[in-house]
C-alpha cells in the first residue's frame, strides 16, 4: 500500500538516492521542500540544474569549476610551485577551509585499487604529470591512509622522485582525543615518523 501521492514518493525516491540519505532523512526533506516557500524550492532546483550542466574540470587542476580554470589555479597569490595531490574535491575543499595552504591542488578523482580494478590509468595521473614539466618545487602527497590512498602514494613517489622534484607525504597520526590502543598500526607508524621536536 502507498503511503504517499505519486510525487511525494518519487520525490523521497530521488532524495534516498544521495550519498548519506536514507529512506527516513529523505522523507524528512521532501517534507521539508514541500511545505517551504515555494520560491525556495525552485532556487534548489534551480541551483541543482546550473551545478549539474556547468560545473566541469578545471583545465589544470581537474577540480570541479564552473569556469574553464578553477579560482584557486588562477590566482597570482597562490604558490603554483607546490602542488598538493589529493584523492577528490572534497579533500581539496578541506585543506582549503584550514586556511593554512596556500599552493595549488591536482586532484586524482579516486585512487589506485587493484582488488576494485582502479590503475593508474583510471585516474587523473596523467595530466598531472604533464603540470610536473613547469617549474614545480615540491609535490606534497595527500591521499588519505587507506591502503588505496597508500599504494597510490608509493606510485606517485616512484614516478616523481626520478624528475629531482621535491615529494612529502602528509603525516597522519593520533586523532585528539584517540586512545593510543584503539589506533591501527600504519596510522601509529605515521605519527611516529611525522613526530616534531618540541
Amino acid at each position: 500500500m502507498e503511503y504517499f501521492s505519486k510525487d511525494i514518493s518519487r520525490l523521497i525516491n530521488e532524495l534516498a538516492h544521495l550519498p548519506g540519505i536514507g529512506p527516513k532523512s529523505a522523507q524528512r526533506l521532501a517534507y521539508h521542500i514541500i511545505n517551504g516557500p515555494k520560491e525556495q524550492a525552485d532556487q534548489l532546483a534551480d541551483s541543482i540544474l546550473k551545478a549539474r550542466n556547468n560545473v566541469h574540470y578545471c583545465k589544470i587542476c581537474c577540480t570541479l569549476t564552473d569556469s574553464d580554470i578553477c579560482p584557486i589555479c588562477s590566482s597570482d597569490k597562490r604558490d603554483h610551485s607546490q602542488i598538493m595531490v589529493v584523492e577528490n574535491s572534497r579533500d581539496m575543499s578541506a585543506y582549503e577551509h584550514t586556511g593554512k595552504y596556500n599552493g595549488v591542488y591536482h586532484v586524482l578523482h579516486g585512487a589506485i585499487s587493484p582488488m576494485l580494478g582502479i590503475g593508474p590509468e583510471d585516474i587523473r595521473l596523467k595530466e598531472l604529470m604533464a603540470r610536473l614539466k613547469d617549474d614545480i618545487e615540491e609535490v606534497i602527497i595527500a591521499t588519505n591512509s587507506s591502503l588505496e590512498g597508500e599504494t597510490t602514494a608509493t606510485y606517485l613517489t616512484k614516478l616523481i622522485k626520478p624528475l629531482g622534484i621535491k615529494v612529502s607525504r602528509i603525516a597522519s597520526g593520533v586523532p585528539v582525543g584517540g586512545d593510543i590502543e584503539n589506533i591501527d598500526e600504519v596510522t601509529l607508524l605515521r605519527a611516529l615518523d611525522g613526530r616534531i621536536i618540541l
